[in-house]
């Protein structure tokens, strides 16, 4: 009980902020391309509580890491806020623009897993010697990269299967777009399968790259 009361302290900030900014980033996107949907319905907001869905962002998630840690032997955290409301009608270039409004959710992931390891890199040389502040530190990197990678898998409702719907004829979007009703309890049943795994890591492992080389300057810096 205890390690789990631990889990949750280090990764509830995280989470949060992870999920929180995600959904805001949605939000803002799509009220700058042209649907004021979620800006009118409060959802372009900071304010946790906006975004948070009380089964997909509380139990499903703890009850997924309990679960995965039992079974697999390594906790695995999976759940969703409730989903941001866009009018896709209502942006300036619809089909296009679908898919900027999709990406910046990740897009905001991305940059949060990047100040998560500016944060990392910047404690050791601040003074700071609790353990708790790596680890949460080192959590808000995986998370973001684990929602960024989770997040663009090309299957609707998640982002990735929004941007595959922008890039397709119309024709072939219109019966993809059929899946959506389906896709998140096809994500569900991939992941005790360990299946979503051969698009996750090499996403993150991309993406971590991609963020090692971006942050090379500071390193070799404080080196």
């Amino acid at each position: 009980m205890d390690d789990i009361i631990r889990t949750i302290a280090i990764y509830a900030l995280p989470v949060l902020l992870a999920i929180t900014l995600h959904e805001a980033a949605h939000a803002y996107a799509a009220k700058l391309l042209g649907d004021a949907t979620a800006y009118l319905g409060g959802r372009m907001s900071l304010n946790p509580l906006k975004h948070i869905d009380p089964f997909g962002t509380v139990v499903l998630p703890l009850v997924m890491f309990i679960a995965s840690s039992a079974w697999m032997g390594s906790g695995f955290l999976f759940g969703y806020a409730k989903p941001v409301p866009v009018d896709f009608s209502k942006l300036r270039a619809p089909k296009r623009d679908m898919a900027w409004v999709a990406l910046a959710g990740p897009g905001a992931n991305l940059l949060m897993a990047f100040g998560w390891l500016v944060l990392q890199l910047l404690l050791r040389p601040a003074g700071v010697t609790h353990e708790f502040a790596y680890l949460m530190a080192s959590v808000g990197v995986s998370v973001n990269l684990i929602i960024f990678a989770i997040n663009l898998f090309p299957l609707p409702p998640l982002d990735g299967g929004h941007v595959v719907l922008s890039i397709l004829p119309r024709r072939l979007a219109y019966h993809y777009a059929r899946i959506e009703p389906f896709g998140f309890f096809i994500v569900l049943a991939m992941i005790p399968l360990q299946l979503l795994a051969y698009w996750t890591d090499p996403v993150m492992a991309g993406a971590l790259y991609l963020l090692d080389k971006m942050t090379f300057p500071l390193q070799s810096l404080l080196n």
